[in-house]
């Protein structure tokens, strides 16, 4: 945990016992209608462009495009343009990062309204794969961030029951959901007065998965105390009580999860599932029948051409997923039989996010010169590494219909859009008909930076001079580089120098970039050293230098998009200036200069015209929702909120022994002993506390999430093996 949350740590744990408590509840409370909250009106390009835009959805254009230059308030636009249309909107991201600061901007735009957050909730994923060339089967193999999947579901069910909700999402948006009907069909409404069977109420608790625990309240997990029954909703912050007198519901209250104090009364309540993919036990029973049929289909087909391996493979793993899903309703790769649990057809697209939204919902797709180009992509590569599995008996054919949307579905199925890009690409500008409504005058005056190329030959020592020159100003630098290694060479470099710099680059996860940007602004470091993150949307106003090495090596790294996209994080700075590092000017590099120029010039005659004095952009440096999730999961547990992990259970054992092994597969015999003496003490202990010196050695027990790297020359991290 960063020393940053260790003054915050106190104020935040008293916010988290007040705060929740004021969440509104979707069914009872939702606004008529989105409330813009903001100290500032629009200015600069930004009334036209608003103006522009709500004119076009109104006249039911399908497709727009705003060009909106860095630092131009795009956001702001966007909100307004939400307010006045009040309708339910997607907003898309095409990276976590994006998204959570999206989230964060609209939160404070819309704090009276459900703005939520959908995003991948994996922190480490290894799909299944299979390869033939060397016969290695890969086990799928994740890490769920719990407070990722707690706000993917707080997304769906604030979509089902209010109109005034806005989604920031990712690309992963257009995977495979459950059925917004069957999750509809299982929310269970409750009411004062209603009258109840208690142990059918309970039975239709574990139908929408959760689970009882009678020893700790956890997320998706209730106990049952005689006629109180106390459920911790998989999407809320808070728990309710249900308090019964014989069959009838005599009190319904929002309670403090620890405390157990009562801090609100409700008339009604709606639980809704704690998974997307939930079903009746009728749906699962017709399930089963039609995979019971494709797998004696598919066993007969592999029978006939002689690969008895694949037919005792696929037979043995799906029978027992059949056994599963028949005696609980689940089983691990659930998704691959979701075709037949949604009862869909072969080759029809699965229910996604888009299901959840009404026919009339705008979509906002930001950077969609980037976003588009995803949604295309994650098709084909799905297809590919899921047919391997389908040929070689490691799935049924119906896995292949566990997919995102292809494009075309994709395209299908959206409202009208909004593409948001200061580079729009082709398509966007074909399905608006050429038609742009151009953002270029910032509500602060800044102008675009200045230019200028200079030399290849000595750019690291010239580099150096101008980083100097820039920390002696209180001011940052971001350098970019054509590949990863030479980004970390150049950060030791220039830390010999006495420059405090650190790389950023894939091999850092979501919190740790934004650590790290967020340690660029405080002055923790002078320059960040990247490849291909230090582009679209980072807000940055701090840093007035932008060096792009090696600008004439054409590609896809130094194209016209790119090149203008990291000009523009130096746009937020009024002494911003960029160098090109080349020894030729070639074709991008003089068509993103001359784009460059010609918004300076409209931005400077602006300015002129109306005595505007630029200044940079003064913005508070705030945490995101990476680092609020990492954070609110610390204040729990110092806050007396116990995880799983903190108790003997089954799981846990089994994991400890899965950890003896592997500790003598890699022949280190102490550990191994160590864990299997541990074991041995714990079997009798099930369902108490771990020991408090036992709860941070094992794996299992310090749990999977994101880790900071171990830290190199002044806490740059330093380069290690990738996950596997």
């Amino acid at each position: 945990m960063s020393r940053y949350w260790v003054s915050y740590f106190a104020n935040l744990t008293y916010g988290l016992q007040t705060s929740i408590y004021r969440t509104k509840t979707f069914e009872s409370e939702a606004m008529s209608g989105f409330q813009l909250v903001s100290d500032f009106a629009p200015a600069g390009d930004q009334p036209q462009a608003i103006e522009s835009l709500l004119r076009g959805l109104r006249e039911d254009k399908r497709d727009q495009v705003l060009l909106g230059v860095t630092g131009s308030g795009k956001t702001f636009t966007m909100a307004n343009v939400i307010a006045e249309m009040n309708r339910p909107t997607l907003v898309l991201s095409h990276n976590k990062t994006l998204a959570a600061q999206l989230y964060g901007e609209f939160r404070e735009f819309f704090p009276n309204n459900a703005v939520t957050y959908f995003v991948s909730y994996y922190d480490y994923y290894q799909p299944e794969a299979y390869i033939p060339q060397r016969d290695i089967y890969i086990e799928k193999d994740s890490s769920i961030n719990d407070e990722i999947d707690r706000l993917r579901l707080l997304a769906t069910s604030a979509l089902v029951s209010r109109r005034d909700v806005i989604v920031v999402a990712s690309v992963s948006c257009i995977y495979g959901l459950g059925s917004p009907k069957d999750y509809l069909d299982m929310m269970i409404p409750l009411r004062i007065g209603q009258e109840v069977d208690r142990d059918e109420l309970l039975l239709k608790l574990i139908d929408i998965h959760y689970d009882r625990n009678d020893f700790q309240r956890a997320r998706g997990k209730f106990r049952v105390r005689g006629d109180v029954i106390e459920l911790w909703p998989a999407y809320e912050e808070f728990a309710y009580r249900i308090e019964l007198w014989g069959d009838e519901i005599e009190s319904l209250s929002i309670i403090d999860p620890v405390s157990g104090d009562v801090h609100k009364i409700h008339n009604d309540i709606y639980i809704y599932p704690a998974r997307h993919f939930v079903l009746p036990q009728s749906r699962i029973d017709q399930a089963l029948v039609e995979i019971e049929d494709e797998l004696n289909t598919r066993l007969e087909e592999f029978r006939r051409e002689g690969k008895l391996l694949e037919m005792q493979r696929l037979s043995a793993r799906t029978r027992y997923d059949i056994e599963l899903l028949r005696e609980t309703g689940f089983c691990p790769g659930i998704e691959n039989y979701s075709r037949a649990m949604a009862g869909r057809k072969a080759g029809q697209p699965p229910y996604t996010l888009y299901d959840f939204f009404p026919d009339d919902f705008l979509m906002f797709i930001d950077e969609s010169h980037v976003t588009i180009p995803q949604i295309r992509a994650m098709y084909a590569g799905d297809r590919s590494r899921k047919t391997s599995l389908v040929d070689h008996g490691f799935r049924l054919p119906m896995a292949l219909d566990n997919r995102p949307l292809m494009f075309d579905e994709w395209n299908a199925r959206r409202n009208q859009i909004v593409f948001v890009s200061a580079t729009p690409a082709d398509w966007e500008l074909e399905q608006s008909e050429g038609e742009i409504v151009e953002q270029i005058i910032r509500p602060t005056g800044l102008i675009d930076p200045v230019v200028h190329v200079l030399p290849a030959r000595r750019q690291v020592p010239h580099l150096l001079e101008q980083i100097k020159e820039r920390t002696a100003r209180n001011e940052r630098t971001l350098v970019t580089t054509l590949t990863k290694r030479l980004a970390e060479d150049l950060t030791g470099y220039l830390q010999q120098e006495g420059i405090k710099c650190a790389w950023l680059h894939s091999e850092l996860d979501t919190i740790e970039r934004v650590e790290i940007l967020r340690e660029l602004r405080e002055g923790m470091h002078d320059a960040v050293i990247g490849v291909n993150l230090l582009r679209e949307g980072l807000d940055l106003p701090e840093v007035s230098l932008v060096a792009i090495l090696d600008a004439d090596k054409e590609g896809f790294l130094r194209s016209e998009t790119s090149l203008i996209q990291t000009i523009g994080r130096s746009a937020r700075n009024v002494n911003a200036e960029v160098i090109l590092y080349a020894d030729s000017v070639t074709e991008s590099m003089q068509l993103a200069m001359g784009e460059t120029n010609r918004r300076r010039e409209i931005q400077m005659e602006y300015n002129k015209k109306h005595g505007i004095t630029p200044e940079t952009v003064r913005k508070a440096i705030k945490r995101g929702i990476e680092e609020e999730l990492e954070a609110r999961q610390f204040v729990q547990q110092v806050g007396g909120i116990k995880s799983e992990t903190e108790f003997v259970t089954r799981e846990y054992l089994n994991e400890l022994e899965a950890e003896m092994l592997k500790a003598a597969e890699e022949l280190d015999f102490e550990r191994a002993a160590e864990l299997r003496d541990r074991v041995e003490q714990l079997k009798g202990r099930i369902g108490e506390q771990v020991p408090a010196g036992d709860a941070n050695t094992p794996g299992f027990a310090k749990g999977k999430g994101n880790r900071r790297k171990k830290t190199g020359r002044k806490g740059t991290p330093m380069r290690g093996p990738k996950k596997k």
